[in-house]
């Protein structure tokens, strides 16, 4: 968290980002006027895997993070509005913030899948389907499914874990409407996406979108967007179904998190142990791939 920035106020820590207010000086008031009620969101370089904030952070991750989603809010324009309202940002916080309208976000995870891994694959294996969503038999790790499904979770407090309920669930929580459209723009989001990783030669598997509406009531995509520590990128080369696909996300630091290596146990009470300088330097170098692949752009860290 950087702790003094002129003109805001900080608001709240999450795993990831930290959200600041314009506060009560002149600068505070000029940001105000200039952009109504807005929020400053900063991307750390924290890391998180099974509910921990793990140590050390990812250097120049929060950099990767905001600037891909950048450059996703802008491939998505015409499919859905977001909430991104400029980028004239602190110098401390220079490349990883943006100034976002304040939304009244929807207390849905939008998980979007194309392909079967992850808890996904946990609950087929033990259903023969993904949150009431009947799949076909013989599906392995990393199968492509029929047709892109909206999965949805909770969202849960920091250090609690997400649950995937059904889109029923869903349209109880928020009424039928809200979750319909949710579940249009979700799939939207993921065939405008899917096709243009498809072109760079990567495969989306899946997503996690989160929306709100603004001050209008306009359904409005908040937070990130497309991004390694919220989606799974793989390379398509290398796809091959029935066993975990090499990845360009934090899939590597859950690999390690859950191997001899690490020597953690994940059902005990025991935190995560320090993430090695390989690991850390192996998983920026995944989060960079992923960036220029998409992009077609370099980033300086």
């Amino acid at each position: 968290m950087t702790d003094e920035l002129p003109g805001w106020a900080h608001l709240s820590t999450g795993k990831v980002r930290d959200l600041y207010v314009p506060d009560k000086s002149h600068d505070g008031a000029v940001i105000r006027q200039l952009h109504g009620d807005v929020v400053l969101v900063v991307a750390s370089d924290r890391i998180s895997a099974y509910d921990h904030v793990l140590s050390p952070g990812i250097p120049g991750k929060g950099i990767v993070l905001t600037q891909l989603s950048l450059w996703w809010f802008a491939q998505l324009i015409d499919v859905v509005p977001n909430h991104v309202v400029s980028t004239r940002v602190p110098e401390a916080v220079a490349g990883r913030a943006m100034i976002c309208r304040r939304l009244d976000m929807y207390p849905v995870e939008c998980v979007v899948r194309g392909y079967l891994t992850g808890s996904g694959l946990a609950e087929y294996q033990q259903t023969g389907s993904v949150t009431g969503i009947a799949l076909p038999e013989g599906l392995l790790d990393g199968s492509q499914l029929p047709t892109p499904i909206f999965t949805p979770a909770t969202k849960a407090a920091l250090g609690d874990h997400d649950e995937n309920v059904s889109f029923e669930q869903v349209a109880e929580q928020i009424g039928q409407g809200p979750a319909e459209t949710l579940r249009r723009l979700t799939l939207e989001v993921y065939e405008r996406a899917e096709g243009i990783a498809r072109e760079r030669g990567l495969v989306l598997a899946d997503t996690k979108l989160e929306f709100g509406t603004d001050a209008e009531g306009a359904v409005t995509l908040g937070d990130e967007v497309l991004t390694p520590d919220s989606s799974r990128f793989w390379p398509r080369l290398a796809w091959e179904p029935g066993h975990p696909q090499p990845s360009f996300d934090k899939q590597y630091v859950r690999d390690w998190l859950t191997s001899r290596a690490s020597g953690w146990d994940r059902a005990s009470d025991t935190p995560p142990p320090p993430l090695p300088d390989e690991v850390v330097e192996r998983t920026q170098q995944r989060y960079l791939e992923a960036f220029e692949r998409l992009t077609g752009r370099t980033l300086s860290l």
